[in-house]
């Protein structure tokens, strides 16, 4: 079974045997700008939810605290997005995480997208008790560097806030008698910037706290398979 290892600020370890992982989508808080975006990605020939917020089921090997994502070809990118998790105790962890999602299939369907990459997620977390009161004030980051060695660009740059809050997720996760031990559910993310790449050779991702000046963070290189034989 796979299995994450995170580590709080106080210095302990919590290792989590993975046992269901859900991508969240169309999870913005304004449903209204969502809608306009589900149109926008209409016309790009990506097909429409059945329900918003989507919710997709992902394999749970999916799950990876990693340093390499492969990638079939150039049209695969992450997103910046928090990640709830709980933990072997039922106890709520809040962590960053980077849902990496092959562009070209999500034309032909974004929960086959979902499944063909990994859900990249940090080493460390913070209880999501002792963050609750300010979980609006946490700072939403990604960063991409190209695949010809270029600058790392921001590309990403908002606050959770933006985003359906983990108090409304774990009352979804607790109607669908999910919210177990093993479970892994990643927020949906933020708006991108358009005039950056996404389509990039690495990926760095960030969860902040202003409060404390503590983060949650990421990075990986996206290495390209050879080509197939045959």
């Amino acid at each position: 079974m796979n299995s994450l290892t995170f580590e709080l600020p106080d210095g302990s370890r919590r290792t989590v045997e993975v046992r269901t992982v859900l991508n969240a989508g169309y999870a913005g808080r304004e449903q209204d700008q969502v809608a306009a975006h589900v149109a926008e990605l209409a016309e790009l020939g990506v097909p429409a939810p059945a329900a918003v917020p989507a919710l997709y089921p992902v394999a749970d090997y999916l799950a990876q605290q990693t340093a390499a994502v492969p990638a079939q070809h150039a049209r695969t990118s992450g997103e910046a997005e928090w990640a709830l998790v709980v933990d072997g105790d039922g106890d709520l962890l809040l962590t960053a995480a980077c849902d990496h999602t092959d562009r070209a299939l999500e034309a032909h369907g974004v929960a086959w997208s979902k499944n063909a990459a990994p859900d990249v997620l940090a080493r460390r977390a913070w209880r999501l008790a002792d963050v609750a009161d300010r979980v609006d004030t946490l700072t939403l980051r990604s960063w991409v560097t190209p695949a010809d060695g270029g600058p790392e660009v921001l590309l990403q740059d908002g606050t959770a806030a933006e985003l359906l809050p983990p108090a409304y997720w774990a009352d979804v996760l607790r109607g669908r008698g999910e919210l177990e031990p093993g479970t892994v559910l990643l927020s949906g993310t933020i708006p991108m910037r358009p005039d950056v790449d996404q389509f990039a050779g690495r990926w760095r991702a960030e969860l902040a706290d202003p409060a404390t000046g503590e983060a949650c963070e990421l990075a990986y290189d996206v290495v390209p398979l050879p080509e197939p034989i045959g």
